[in-house]
């Protein structure tokens, strides 16, 4: 059966009470907000550079950008572990946040986006006067919203599903997200799999509510330049 026939709602209060979830979920959203936000606002920097700007060994600094896409994540956990050490930032928010602040796949995904754009547009902008703060912020990022908004929702959805960055860097429930929450209340005295259950339910929560917010924003950003004329 699809549907319970006598759902036990209980099973949520207890979950959420004596996991300690509402703890994990409210870590969970400063760190991914910050993530979302911080590597948004990088990656757009970045892009629009690489875009419009001419500086010297422009084409090598983006091949290296590109470069990154093809590390995996595993090979650069010990160097980001010893430099989190070193700052002395274990066991805090900095150091769940600050190694996901940039992006190779958002620079790239922007700079397409942006050479896709009317060159006249800049060169209107340049003879009405405008620097490039105000190009970026009056014309760039209107006409890129779409791609803004699925990025940014895609960025959202993996800072908030990360578990083994949280897991090694973390020591107190003072600042451990919501996924080692959830292992830590399956693997806990909680024999109930109704409690297990509520509490997984609990921590995908968030994740649905920002589908289902920012659902358009993702499908435009998915389906811009796929059709043409």
């Amino acid at each position: 059966m699809l549907f319970p026939t006598s759902p036990q709602w209980g099973n949520f209060v207890t979950g959420f009470n004596a996991g300690h979830l509402g703890e994990y979920l409210r870590n969970s959203a400063i760190v991914s907000i910050c993530i979302t936000v911080a590597v948004v606002a990088t990656s757009l920097l970045a892009a629009y550079a690489f875009t419009f700007i001419r500086f010297p060994l422009k084409r090598v600094l983006f091949g290296l950008c590109l470069a990154s896409l093809m590390v995996p994540a595993e090979v650069t956990i010990i160097p980001n572990y010893r430099t989190i050490a070193l700052l002395g930032w274990l066991n805090t928010f900095p150091a769940l946040i600050v190694p996901f602040m940039a992006s190779g796949v958002g620079i790239f995904l922007f700079r397409q986006a942006f050479r896709g754009l009317p060159t006249e547009l800049r060169d209107a902008a340049t003879l009405d006067g405008l620097g490039h703060f105000k190009f970026l912020t009056g014309v760039v990022i209107p006409l890129s919203r779409p791609v803004l908004g699925a990025f940014g929702v895609f960025a959202f959805l993996g800072a908030w599903n990360q578990y083994l960055w949280p897991l090694i860097v973390t020591r107190t429930d003072s600042v451990r997200t919501v996924q080692i929450g959830l292992n830590q209340l399956v693997g806990t005295s909680f024999t109930d799999i109704g409690v297990r259950a509520a509490g997984t339910v609990l921590a995908a929560l968030p994740i649905f509510i920002v589908l289902l917010i920012f659902q358009r924003a993702l499908v435009r950003g998915l389906t811009t330049g796929a059709v043409k004329g």
